[in-house]
């Protein structure tokens, strides 16, 4: 029989408070998506711009460019048994140990080659989203333009670590396939062995990439300045060799501690026993106070920014 039939009630099958809730008041709803953790949010923020980062063929190439860079010395010094002793820092013991391949190229990529990928990749971080119409996408909470920013300098952090690893592991590899490799003999006099003597190049790799979040976060916030990527990226790359200019100039030497490149070539100090730590912390700090000042910037100046594409 039916319910109407016997004045019986119809049940309904038991639906969660908390759905019908949902399903009843989209404002409800809304809330309860804002409960989800943010911190799983972030990261995954932060994978997927790392993903996006590094599925690009011009960081591939970039990489690419900075690797030759120790080949291409370890290839010249090999092919002219040593040359004439004349060049950069290590670039004379090259030939009786093939480990000091890599540092010879971080003298020789601090300058130009590292500051040039870095200045590209902070440089298109926000004006490159803009360019291609995905910045308001990606600003839809629960990002946010806060977070934004946060995760766009992670992920340039990340890169700057990843270019100085290149170039001090291509610089190994290749050293110990062109030249003998044995105990370093270090600026204080010292030996240490082959194992330390690759502990110590990753603390110097940990250096010059410190050394780079200055530069970093001076790109990121001429990124939020303009909507043209290569305007971005060239100006970060003019800032950093002004201040490399400025650096050598006696009549600027009153600004020069205050440059962020100021420390860049201090690593030597790292290749002395007992390892000298004061020339790391300075560099630290230097960095702390670029990153903090242009930071504050960027956010000053992109929380205010119509974004319209």
């Amino acid at each position: 029989m039916s319910s109407e039939s016997t004045g019986a009630v119809p049940t309904a099958s038991p639906v969660p408070a908390e759905s019908s809730r949902s399903a009843a008041n989209p404002a409800t709803a809304s809330a309860l998506d804002a409960r989800r953790p943010r911190r799983a949010i972030g990261l995954g923020f932060f994978l997927s711009e790392l993903a996006a980062l590094f599925r690009r063929k011009r960081t591939w190439a970039m990489l690419a460019a900075l690797a030759a860079v120790p080949i291409l010395i370890a290839v010249a010094i090999r092919v002219t048994d040593g040359g004439d002793g004349r060049g950069p820092a290590f670039l004379d013991r090259i030939t009786q140990n093939g480990l000091f391949v890599a540092m010879t190229a971080l003298v020789v990529a601090i300058p130009l080659f590292l500051p040039l990928t870095v200045g590209v990749v902070a440089g298109d971080s926000i004006a490159g989203e803009a360019n291609a119409g995905t910045l308001r996408y990606l600003l839809v909470s629960p990002v946010g333009r806060i977070r934004l920013l946060v995760v766009k300098f992670a992920a340039a952090a990340v890169f700057c670590l990843a270019a100085t690893v290149t170039v001090s592991l291509a610089g190994i590899l290749i050293g110990v396939a062109l030249f003998p490799v044995g105990p370093v003999t270090l600026l204080s006099g010292d030996q240490v062995s082959v194992g330390e003597s690759l502990l110590r190049s990753l603390l110097i790799a940990a250096y010059v990439t410190v050394g780079l979040l200055g530069l970093s976060a001076i790109g990121l916030f001429i990124s939020t300045l303009t909507d043209a990527p290569v305007g971005a990226m060239a100006a970060t790359v003019v800032i950093s060799i002004v201040a490399q200019v400025l650096g050598q100039l006696s009549q600027t030497e009153w600004l020069h501690p205050w440059l962020f490149s100021y420390h860049w070539l201090d690593f030597a100090d790292l290749l002395r026993q007992p390892v000298d730590w004061s020339s790391f912390g300075s560099n630290a700090l230097l960095q702390l106070a670029y990153v903090a000042v242009f930071g504050a910037l960027a956010y000053g100046r992109f929380t205010t920014k119509d974004v319209l594409s």
